[in-house]
């Protein structure tokens, strides 16, 4: 419950993502131009903001809190969506190259794609900080912060491990894996780890997974379409699951993913059982599918606590300090922790500053309103987010 509470920015933050520097359709923030703000302890300095897409719950979450949070630390912010179009992603940073931001962050949308444009941006004096996905083969990243990527997909691991009783019970139960984008840097961590922590059930034969499909690149879902992962799945189903065979476990990487899974076996799935359905993201529509039994659970990442650190470190890159070990210190009880080894973008192992994930169910789903992200509706059976509500 600590690493919850940890930093919240305050209840507040809700009403102020509705209210406050809300982007167009073509992605451009209204947060000021380069070195127009109202000065605070920022030094007059201008922070690009790179997300992904807009389509994705999610995004918009990280967008909208990371431009609250340095916005009211006094910088200037300028966000950009780039709608899922890397070739816009690069233009989009080009963009601010020009603009003079002062520093980076990122959010890939394919992390092989960047690489020019990031030395660009670091041929004029511009730090970059890679936002919760790594940006591979560039030296121009000079941190990355994230959450233990791995330990998400282990998460996921265990929990099925546990609903299973997988250490006393003899099965076999079966088992289906759906991974994310192939293109994001961080869909091969949640797949790993998630594999990991089942290969020696699935090697002493008691996860059997009829499809065969054992590989990262065989479960993979681009752009981690919820309409890609509901056809895959529908195709599963009616080519190892047509006859009545049980599936006991759907493990979907995410929330968007998950969504179009359980749409597969609610039409689909011709068993008896209610299987076992994992994600990732905390998305509205799958906390509400949790409530109702179609999914079981998700793993959350309390994305203020990720902004906050990103804050922190900002800060130190932007006074000129050299953000190190020592930094965590200053992230007031928030659960993470600096590596130097673990991620290697395929030119230096980047310095990464980790937060740790939570698993969320039916039964703890009360957790995620004491973040302040989330409250009850009326009925207070399902969770809604508070920006929608302000």
């Amino acid at each position: 419950m600590k690493k919850f509470l940890a930093v919240l920015t305050s209840v507040a933050l809700g009403a102020a993502l509705a209210g406050c520097g809300s982007t167009d359709d073509s992605g451009s923030g209204s947060g000021g131009s380069a070195g127009n703000n109202g000065g605070g302890s920022s030094g007059g300095k201008t922070v690009g903001i790179a997300m992904p897409t807009k389509s994705l719950e999610r995004w918009n979450r990280d967008g909208e809190y990371l431009k609250k949070q340095f916005e009211d630390a006094g910088y200037t912010v300028e966000l950009k969506y780039s709608d899922n179009d890397s070739n816009q992603q690069n233009n989009d940073i080009e963009g601010m190259i020009a603009d003079k931001v002062d520093l980076l962050l990122v959010a890939a949308i394919d992390g092989n794609t960047l690489s020019q444009t990031l030395d660009n941006a670091k041929s004029a004096g511009i730090d970059v900080i890679a936002y919760d996905r790594l940006i591979m083969n560039t030296d121009a990243v000079t941190y990355y912060v994230s959450f233990d990527n791995y330990t998400v997909g282990k998460l996921q691991g265990e929990f099925v491990r546990d609903q299973l009783d997988l250490d006393n019970a003899a099965g076999p139960f079966n088992i289906e894996f759906t991974a994310g984008d192939p293109a994001d840097n961080n869909a091969g961590y949640f797949f790993n780890g998630a594999y990991d922590a089942l290969k020696s059930y699935i090697d002493a034969g008691k996860l059997v997974i009829p499809s065969g499909k054992t590989t990262f690149e065989q479960v993979a879902t681009p752009s981690w379409s919820t309409d890609t992962a509901l056809e895959n799945m529908q195709n599963t189903l009616a080519s190892y699951y047509s006859g009545g065979t049980q599936l006991d476990v759907a493990l979907c990487s995410n929330d968007s993913t998950a969504l179009g899974v359980a749409q597969a076996i609610t039409s689909d799935y011709a068993g008896s059982n209610t299987p076992i359905v994992t994600g990732q993201d905390g998305d509205i529509a799958n906390l509400r599918n949790i409530v109702d039994g179609i999914q079981t659970m998700t793993v959350y990442k309390n994305v203020n606590d990720e902004a906050a650190v990103t804050l922190e470190v900002s800060k130190a890159i932007l006074e000129g300090q050299t953000p190190d070990a020592s930094l965590v210190d200053k992230f007031n009880g928030i659960d993470a922790s600096y590596d130097t080894e673990s991620y290697n973008n395929g030119v230096k192992n980047v310095p990464s500053y980790l937060l740790v994930p939570y698993v969320i169910t039916k039964d703890n789903l009360q957790v995620l309103v004491d973040t302040g992200l989330y409250q009850w509706d009326a009925d207070k059976k399902y969770l809604e987010s508070t920006a929608t509500t302000t």
